[in-house]
């Protein structure tokens, strides 16, 4: 799902607003991943000639802050909680088998572009343990049999 031409004309756009500007670099990454969805490698290359700033320095705090991503993202994005009452409860086998099922791993996004699927530290919401969450809704107490409906809900939207 890698896209083989990026219009950059979205990128040179963000690029004027900050010109000139000092403490520029992870509002205008902020700008170019919400123009693509992620941030281009095409788009580092030219925000690194237009400011003369190594792509290295750019990788730097891409990699750095895991609000940005380098790839492109899925329709739906899938958090599988690994807190500690999440991980006692199954949370790990959850998160296996979600990989699994779409063929992916943390980080990466199934080739339909419909899910991306990722580990996180913790939800918020031990109660409900084990708990997904799926764009900004919330699924406690989960199952593999919960997951079967819920991927199935989400995919049948789609067609």
């Amino acid at each position: 799902m890698i896209p083989m031409n990026i219009d950059l004309s979205k990128t040179e756009k963000i690029l004027k607003k900050y010109k000139g500007k000092k403490g520029f670099l992870i509002p205008l990454l902020q700008d170019v991943q919400s123009a693509y969805g992620y941030v281009p490698k095409e788009a580092i290359d030219l925000i690194a000639r237009e400011f003369n700033i190594f792509p290295s320095t750019i990788y730097g705090v891409l990699t750095f802050y895991t609000q940005f991503y380098l790839s492109p993202r899925g329709k739906h994005t899938i958090r599988v909680c690994q807190g500690t009452a999440c991980h006692v409860m199954g949370g790990k086998g959850l998160l296996d088998y979600i990989s699994d099922k779409l063929g992916i791993k943390d980080g990466e996004t199934t080739e339909d572009g419909l899910f991306s699927l990722e580990r996180v530290a913790c939800l918020g919401c031990c109660g409900m343990a084990p708990v997904i969450m799926i764009d900004n809704d919330f699924y406690g107490n989960c199952t593999f049999q919960k997951i079967d409906s819920i991927l199935k809900t989400f995919s049948s939207k789609e067609k």
